[in-house]
């Protein structure tokens, strides 16, 4: 992730409010709306009919992410080895945050640099956590922690990782003792060869170095509850001084007779691809995602580019992101368009419409990276508005099905009072996570019930069946006829469940959905 600005009919089940089988029955109080001298708890002696249709409006479906990055403590944990209840309270801080902000989705890094937030058998922990170069075990572990907490807010975790690199340092020399990549040292390679900030990388060009990599990202994939898999813009390296990348032995053994540019990319290519196939071999349901540089090519390179002038993913690290959307490899891409509306280099505007045409007719989600880091800087970013603009651009009819934004310690700063501005007019309430072309299961059978109250209390029964939820949605209307408006969505806890709603007005009603992990609604 750069932080410098560049260039988804099955059987109704009917609801028979009777004994043990209630199906997501509301519990509320019925003065005022029930026939009777005094609020009764809706029982088994009343039919589904008795509370009428659930009418209620389209809820609104838009990813809203946060991303949260853990290379050099950037947002969490603020700094190097604080006690586990530290660094917890820290973590639940920004859920907190994204909750209060209406945002439907975390993407935390969790191996910034070969390193893991979780007990690896392919990396060790991350300096970053535990503040040891030895990586040494901390006695828990964070990603289960993540995870859970995540849920119980009802926002989906979406696990980020940094595929090749290998370390913050620069050789071998200064992995800890015990780093699985020691046993093939011959996989890994240094960049810039000479100069400062080198790093160390696992060469793409070697394919037991690429499944490495693979399988150190599936067995997180494996063994936590995650909702998607997040790659950001880091492949090959970005160009700097100090020489190409050290690739001439990988090229000459594994080449095959390409271009060397031409076998870069393919490399990368079938990472994307191995990945896909890999993650929907063992969890189906797993979203697997990119966040690419936002410019593929210029259209003075290529006539399918974007009228742009800037940097090329394709050319200068190797990615090529159209294919990857063109091949169905990708369950959505979100570009990083980290540059303001109007700007000569990389125009906003041209390159969301872009992005637009290249993801039209194909089954690949698009989500826009914003630079909410980029707030309070020179220029056009003076504005408090350009955030509450782009967004504008983003929810037009037909566009892009939501946004992602970096990071989540520039949400909290909230320069310019940019983060209101935009949350005020387009995160006023929760939203659904968008249905992925790919991923549609099937709609859960349980039929939305109605009910109303003047207590602002909420209960309900989870269904009987199999197919349990993942969460619920909770509508509200003033009046009974009136189309009910969503307000809430809340983790399932496969038991009886009360949702108190902090605006409550006198005998307002209510109306509950049940969803599946991918967001499909009972209809």
């Amino acid at each position: 992730m750069r932080t410098q600005p560049r260039l988804r009919p099955v059987r109704r089940i009917r609801i028979a409010l009777r004994s043990a089988a209630v199906v997501l029955v509301i519990v509320a109080g019925l003065a005022a709306w029930l026939a009777g001298p005094a609020a009764s708890p809706l029982t088994g002696d009343r039919s589904a009919a008795d509370v009428g249709p659930c009418l209620r409006a389209p809820a609104p479906r838009e990813l809203r992410g946060l991303w949260i990055t853990t290379v050099r403590n950037s947002d969490w944990p603020s700094k190097p080895g604080l006690p586990e209840e530290t660094v917890k309270a820290e973590f639940i801080g920004w859920l907190d945050l994204a909750v209060r902000l209406n945002f439907n989705a975390v993407y935390v890094h969790v191996r910034p640099s070969g390193d893991a937030f979780w007990p690896s058998a392919y990396a060790p922990w991350s300096y970053w956590l535990t503040g040891r170069k030895d990586g040494a075990d901390p006695g828990w572990d964070p990603m289960a922690f993540m995870v859970g907490e995540a849920h119980k807010r009802n926002l989906e975790f979406h696990a980020w990782f940094n595929p090749y690199k290998a370390s913050q340092d620069a050789t071998a020399a200064q992995l800890p003792p015990g780093d699985p990549a020691l046993a093939h040292p011959e996989w890994l390679v240094t960049y810039p060869p000479t100069g400062g900030d080198r790093r160390l990388y696992f060469d793409p060009g070697i394919p037991a170095a690429r499944t490495f990599v693979e399988d150190s990202i599936l067995e997180a994939v494996g063994k936590y509850d995650i909702d998607g898999v997040h790659f950001d813009d880091f492949f090959y390296p970005y160009p700097g001084n100090g020489g190409g990348f050290p690739d001439s032995a990988s090229f000459a053994a594994y080449g095959n007779g390409m271009g060397r540019d031409d076998w870069r990319r393919h490399n990368v290519d079938l990472l994307v691809q191995e990945m896909s196939t890999r993650i929907k071999a063992l969890k189906p349901w797993v979203k697997f995602g990119i966040s690419p540089f936002g410019i593929w090519r210029n259209n003075t390179s290529d006539p399918a580019g974007s009228a742009t002038k800037g940097l090329e993913a394709y050319s200068a690290i190797y990615a090529d992101t159209r294919h990857w959307v063109q091949a169905g490899w990708l369950d959505y891409i979100a570009p990083q368009l980290y540059w303001n509306i109007g700007y000569s280099v990389a125009n906003f505007t041209v390159l969301l419409k872009w992005w637009e045409d290249v993801v039209k007719g194909t089954r690949t989600d698009l989500y826009i990276g914003l630079a909410d880091y980029r707030v309070g800087q020179s220029g056009a970013w003076k504005d408090p508005a350009q955030l509450d603009r782009q967004l504008t651009l983003i929810e037009a009819p037909g566009g892009a099905a939501g946004a992602i934004h970096f990071t989540a310690s520039d949400l909290r700063a909230n320069r310019l009072g940019s983060v209101t501005r935009y949350v005020r007019a387009h995160y006023p309430t929760p939203a659904l996570v968008p249905l992925m072309g790919q991923l549609q299961h099937q709609r859960l059978s349980y039929p939305p019930v109605r009910a109303a109250g003047d207590t602002g209390s909420v209960t309900w029964s989870p269904p009987h069946g199999s197919d349990q939820p993942a969460s619920y949605a909770v509508y509200r209307a003033v009046k009974p006829n009136d189309p009910a408006t969503l307000v809430a969505v809340v983790r399932a806890t496969g038991g009886r469940q009360t949702w108190t709603d902090p605006a409550a007005g006198r005998a307002d009603h209510y109306c509950v959905t049940a969803l599946d992990r991918l967001g499909n609604e009972t209809s």
